[in-house]
């Protein structure tokens, strides 16, 4: 039996999961120093209001790595039990977390030499990763297996463009994705950068605008200018508790492209949401390229 993965920054919640058959690998934060903390193992629900207010009051998260043995424990019952694994993660350039990984499904391999893992490197995170793990999952529950979805993967992963803003910059900026002065002016005069995840799974500056309706304009015009085969994909808008901006986005591509839009919003995880803070949006969708 093949056994799908994802992980916490794809942006799944529980129940999405067990809509498609995933297993789920927590990716964790800490918060002050405190003990960190492993989304959808210390909480069932993700209560996005109150994570996102705690990053209003000027508090950023740490995130870091999961151990070798961590992974082990995720996938050994399954190779013991006779299966293998298809993994559907977001981008391995982000993160040193799959070198742990690497060593444990060696040492797995060497175990069970029988099985065989997979993996699908969405590289993206949040809503650009949640898009493409739903498409994966479709193919999963219509029998596809798991070369095929590889196959479509090395084909399609770099199609899913994703244009997205961050409302306060200190968290990009903690995270070297704008320079101090960037992140300074943005915030002082409304200049919002516009970034998106490029084909080598980083994220990219490509744009700003002035003000949040211009910014949400220019946004839209990417989905105008790269949209190829819009209607047969998901168009996902994801948010760090700003339902509002969401809506409105969702509005204006309904406006754009017509109610038979396949639109689904999001709220973004709080790991990736550590990086990118609270009052952000954007919008993931099927594209000519990223």
């Amino acid at each position: 039996m093949l056994i799908l993965f994802t992980d916490s920054d794809c942006d799944l919640s529980l129940e999405k999961c067990k809509e498609f058959g995933y297993h789920l690998i927590s990716m964790p934060y800490q918060i002050d120093g405190q003990e960190p903390v492993y989304p959808y193992e210390d909480f069932d629900q993700f209560d996005s209001k109150t994570f996102y207010d705690t990053l209003r009051t000027g508090v950023v998260p740490k995130t870091f790595a999961i151990s070798p043995d961590k992974y082990m424990s995720y996938f050994e019952p399954h190779f013991a039990n006779g299966d293998d694994i298809l993994y559907v993660h977001f981008s391995r350039a982000m993160s040193g977390t799959f070198n742990a990984m690497d060593l444990a499904v060696e040492e797995l391999l060497k175990k069970y030499p029988e099985r065989k893992f997979y993996t699908i490197d969405t590289n993206a995170i949040t809503l650009c990763s949640y898009n493409i793990v739903c498409e994966v999952g479709d193919m999963y529950k219509a029998g596809k297996t798991a070369e095929e979805m590889v196959a479509w993967a090395n084909d399609n992963v770099n199609k899913f463009a994703a244009y997205f803003f961050a409302n306060d910059l200190k968290f990009f900026c903690k995270s070297g994705r704008v320079n101090g002065l960037t992140a300074l002016m943005g915030n002082l005069i409304g200049i919002r950068p516009i970034l998106n995840m490029s084909a080598d799974g980083m994220m990219s500056n490509v744009d700003k605008a002035t003000g949040r309706v211009k910014t949400l304009k220019r946004i839209l015009q990417y989905v105008e200018d790269l949209q190829e085969d819009i209607y047969n994909h998901r168009v996902v808008i994801g948010h760090t508790d700003d339902i509002a901006t969401a809506k409105q986005l969702q509005q204006m591509l309904v406006e754009r492209f017509g109610e038979k839009l396949n639109t689904e919003i999001v709220v973004v995880n709080p790991t990736a949401g550590s990086h990118c803070g609270p009052n952000g949006a954007g919008i993931c969708f099927y594209a000519k390229h990223r």
